[in-house]
């Protein structure tokens, strides 16, 4: 990512992503440097770890290519939450967030969420805590616009896409300009792009949607805290949204 002149790859800047492991024999990953653990909750709803995070589905290692086609120096935690399914739980989604917190992560991405306003506490707990401890938490928001969290949780960063967005811009809804009331999907987040065949790819995209954008938007975020490392996460977040351009959907992306 190019910022005030110079070129930023994510060199020093570890993001977690939480979702269902990554294949690290992937060719798009080579020389990317990644390790993780995969969590499961115990019969007394204790968080268990194991040092495994083989990807069963190919969702997290769609996320991850993501994540390395904007910061290819990143160093990448692996968070498996889910398996083959792809089911999880509000609250493995927030033992990820903590244990990504109190592991060093600069930058957490959780591509997915709940629309369960009964966990949205739970989560936005663990999201506090995390932005307290330096680090970003992203996470995308409802495919249709609907209430979705950690999306929606003002500690969050929430992404959402549209098919429109230019693959080297990112938006952002500014509350001042576009009152909930009147762009309640899109009020406070940003908008990305959301196909994983960034840079001109001819390969056919996997994956699309807002769980991509959020991906590509957390590689933007690191690239921003190797650009200036003693931000902390409030002001990282602020610099995002000064470097994000103002939609106008009366004419489109422009």
């Amino acid at each position: 990512m190019r910022f005030l002149g110079k070129e930023y790859d994510g060199t020093g800047v570890t993001i977690a992503i939480i979702d269902s492991g990554v294949n690290v024999d992937d060719p798009r990953l080579k020389g990317m440097t990644i390790d993780g653990w995969s969590i499961e909750l115990g019969a007394t709803g204790h968080a268990m770890l194991r040092p495994e995070f083989h990807d069963e589905h190919g969702h997290g290692t769609e996320i991850a290519t993501a994540v390395a086609a904007i910061a290819p120096g990143c160093r990448i935690v692996a968070v498996k939450i889910m398996g083959k399914k792809l089911r999880t739980s509000a609250e493995l989604m927030a033992a990820g967030i903590e244990t990504a917190a109190r592991n060093g992560a600069h930058v957490i991405n959780l591509s997915l969420g709940t629309p369960n306003m009964g966990k949205a506490l739970l989560l936005r707990e663990c999201c506090a805590q995390a932005v307290d401890m330096g680090a970003v938490v992203l996470a995308a928001a409802h495919p249709q616009g609907e209430r979705a969290y950690p999306a929606d949780l003002p500690e969050t960063v929430g992404v959402t896409s549209d098919p429109k967005c230019p693959a080297d811009r990112f938006f952002y809804f500014d509350p001042g300009r576009f009152p909930r009331k009147t762009w309640p999907a899109l009020t406070d987040k940003f908008l990305a792009y959301g196909h994983t065949d960034v840079r001109g790819s001819k390969q056919r995209a996997r994956y699309r949607g807002s769980g991509i954008a959020t991906a590509y938007m957390s590689a933007y975020v690191a690239c921003l805290r190797q650009a200036r490392p003693r931000l902390d996460a409030h002001e990282t977040l602020e610099g995002l949204r000064t470097r994000a351009l103002t939609p106008m959907p009366e004419v489109g992306y422009a």
